[in-house]
């Protein structure tokens, strides 16, 4: 009686594992948190039920039995098909295997973007302002995230996040920008007509990730704007070009006599001395191997660098640009043009009818040059609301049709130039023939007979300024051939050289008018700011893509048929194919018949 009991009370004493399971569960599920108490609770309901089954088995032979077996083996089976199942499901989501059968690899990432992002040396994230997520978009995004832990992206509603919007300078929709560290680019602006580009995107991420940075250097020497804080100063604009990963140094051509070799852009803002002819030389040499400068002139200034804008068709108006139109919004006088119209050019392709403002600025007067391409920038209102104004002494600004010049006025170009630098040379015996100068550099010049009316025109000499202690050039015979650009001054006195290789390179030229704009206090202003920074990216030719990436359009698989054609398919489809088997259908019946 006392065996048959204690039976019963072990039999009930097992059902206490149950309980203190749920007891666990409950505590866990109920407080959030799974801590000591629930785990000790879930852990003993295991060991007591594990026990009870053991003993249970041990005295009914529940082992033994043919059903037991077969039901253990059922559920061992599942088991191990259930852990093959989430084995396989781990390695797809840690391991990615797609397979791409389009012929043209439409929705595959170039050799170029994998191996850039795999080598990621840090987190680089992309941001998309935008409301809609495009499936095409995402879909690039998502390839590029599989080659690399260390690329993201998140799209961004701009208005649900302003802060994080502001912090980018997002100033549409659909502008997506890329972050890494500290350092932010902006990589393209899409709509419906222009998606996410993968050339895009994998050049940006190549300028972001590098670690050398182009060099900007600022001329100093001659009453330039200074670079540290200050009254008059730049030090905002050259912050910001630090921001936009730039490296910038101060440059005395007095003391180096040449532009480094490194330098990606010089600039040279607001001089109120002229320039000595060596330093104008070394600017010349510069541009002529390819070199990028941004001028920035003030009026009544006179920085003897009329022999280099004139290699580029550009000459300073000494006149002052007024503008009366924007006299009572921005509050400085007429003497502060306000620029509202802009060319169609990189520099200025995003500023729509923005204000930008230049107090005391002079016109540019632009004249074609063969080789040269000139973008107007930045151009005043008609007249009447501005001209350029002749006489500055006076405090009242009037117009007078014999020496002022009626708007709209240029205060600002940009230029380009190809250059053809010699790599080995072959000397000639003749002398090249060049053009006559600029009167205001033939002050020390020998005069030089003009071609014949047979000769083809020579092209010009690189610098003006280099006819100053030349001898006279003989005219050419009627039979002379159009005579090749001198490659240095130095040339002049020795036979041309003919050049037997040659590389094409691209310098780039900047002129505005005034140099006010860019100093601190104004350079926050409306578009000031944004005039002198796309100006030194532009010029620093980060916008020339440095990848060979190849757009991917799927193949024009298209079938063009005939009329002819096109009713022999249908009779052959509709009708012919199902004669022919509706009658072997017929053959087969009679056959079994």
């Amino acid at each position: 009686m006392k065996i048959v009991a204690k039976k019963k009370l072990w039999k009930y004493l097992f059902w206490l594992g149950p309980f203190l399971i749920t007891v666990g569960l409950t505590v866990g599920l109920v407080s959030e948190q799974w801590g000591l108490i629930p785990l000790a609770f879930i852990i003993t309901g295991i060991v007591i039920s594990g026990l009870g089954i053991i003993w249970q088995s041990y005295q009914s032979n529940w082992w033994n039995r043919r059903s037991t077996q077969a039901g253990t083996n059922a559920l061992v089976a599942t088991l191990a098909v259930l852990a093959i199942l989430g084995f396989i499901n781990f390695l797809g989501t840690r391991y990615h295997l797609r397979a791409d059968l389009t012929e043209a690899q439409l929705f595959t990432l170039a050799p170029q973007s994998r191996e850039l992002v795999r080598v990621l040396p840090q987190l680089v994230k992309v941001w998309v302002f935008d409301i809609n997520q495009n499936p095409q978009d995402r879909e690039l995004l998502e390839n590029y995230q599989r080659q690399s832990s260390k690329f993201k992206y998140e799209y961004i509603d701009p208005q649900a996040r302003p802060g994080l919007a502001e912090k980018f300078g997002v100033k549409d929709y659909g502008e997506v920008y890329l972050e890494s560290g500290d350092k932010r680019q902006l990589v393209q602006t899409v709509n419906e007509n222009e998606r996410l580009s993968e050339i895009r995107l994998t050049s940006r991420l190549q300028q972001l990730t590098n670690s050398t940075t182009a060099k900007v250097y600022l001329l100093q020497g001659h009453g330039e704007r200074q670079l540290s804080a200050g009254k008059g100063a730049i030090s905002q604009a050259v912050q910001g070009l630090g921001d936009k990963n730039f490296t910038t140094s101060p440059l005395n051509l007095g003391e180096t006599s040449k532009v480094p070799q490194d330098a990606a852009v010089v600039i040279v803002a607001g001089p109120k001395r002229g320039l000595f002819e060596g330093e104008v030389k070394a600017l010349q040499e510069y541009l002529n191997r390819g070199g990028n400068l941004l001028l920035m002139i003030d009026p009544n200034t006179d920085p003897k660098l009329n022999s280099l804008l004139q290699e580029w068709g550009v000459r300073l108006d000494n006149r002052l640009a007024v503008d009366i139109s924007g006299e009572s919004v921005v509050g400085l006088g007429p003497a502060a043009p306000l620029v509202t119209e802009y060319g169609q050019h990189p520099i200025t392709k995003d500023f729509g009818n923005g204000n930008s403002f230049y107090p005391i600025a002079r016109p540019l007067e632009i004249n074609s040059v063969p080789g040269v391409q000139a973008t107007p920038l930045l151009r005043t209102k008609p007249y009447p609301n501005s001209w350029a104004e002749s006489d500055l002494q006076s405090e009242k600004l009037e117009f007078n049709a014999d020496k002022d010049l009626k708007g709209p006025l240029t205060l600002g170009v940009a230029l380009t130039r190809k250059q053809t630098p010699k790599s080995t040379s072959t000397p000639q015996a003749s002398p090249t023939p060049s053009p006559l100068p600029s009167p205001t550099t033939q002050s020390k010049t020998s005069p030089t007979p003009s071609p014949s009316p047979k000769t083809p025109q020579a092209l010009p000499l690189p610098s003006p300024t280099t006819q100053s202690k030349t001898s006279p050039t003989p005219s050419p015979s009627p039979k002379t051939p159009q005579a090749l650009p001198l490659p240095s001054p130095t040339s002049q006195g020795k036979a041309s050289p003919t050049p037997s290789s040659q590389t094409a390179t691209e310098s780039r030229l900047v002129v505005l008018g005034n140099s006010d704009f860019a100093t601190d206090g104004l350079f926050q202003q409306q578009l000031n700011g944004d005039v002198f920074l796309n100006s030194v990216t532009w010029l620093s030719q980060q916008d020339q893509q440095p990848l060979s990436i190849r757009p991917k359009e799927p193949k024009n698989r298209r079938i063009t048929l005939t009329t002819t054609q096109a009713n022999l398919l249908i009779l052959s489809s509709l009708l012919l194919l199902p004669l022919i088997g509706f009658a072997i259908a017929v053959i087969i019946w009679w056959k079994r018949r």
